[in-house]
């Protein structure tokens, strides 16, 4: 098994380590929707159902500035430092 099945496993979806992966790549750093959909490759709805399941469960802050809306990983999560262990794990 390659470490993005394993990822797509742990987290029963395709597109949530796609996002956690590209946001944990660089944690200090706010990217809105349409950057997010382009990076990954996913689709428009995917995005926003999983921005707004990261954001629910706490991983994701998610901040709005003039037209647009920013997310970035939320390091005072109790699970970045496990999610940033896992992400290094499978580089």
């Amino acid at each position: 098994m390659s470490d993005d099945e394993g990822l797509v496993r742990l987290f029963g979806s395709t597109s949530r380590p796609k996002i956690l992966g590209l946001l944990l790549a660089d944690t200090g750093k706010a990217l809105y929707q349409r950057e997010i959909m382009y990076e990954t490759g996913l689709s428009l709805q995917a995005v926003q159902r999983e921005l707004h399941n990261l954001v629910t469960l706490g991983i994701l802050k998610r901040e709005e500035t003039d037209a647009r809306v920013y997310y970035q990983i939320d390091p005072t999560s109790p699970l970045f430092k496990p999610l940033k262990e896992i992400y290094h794990l499978s580089d």
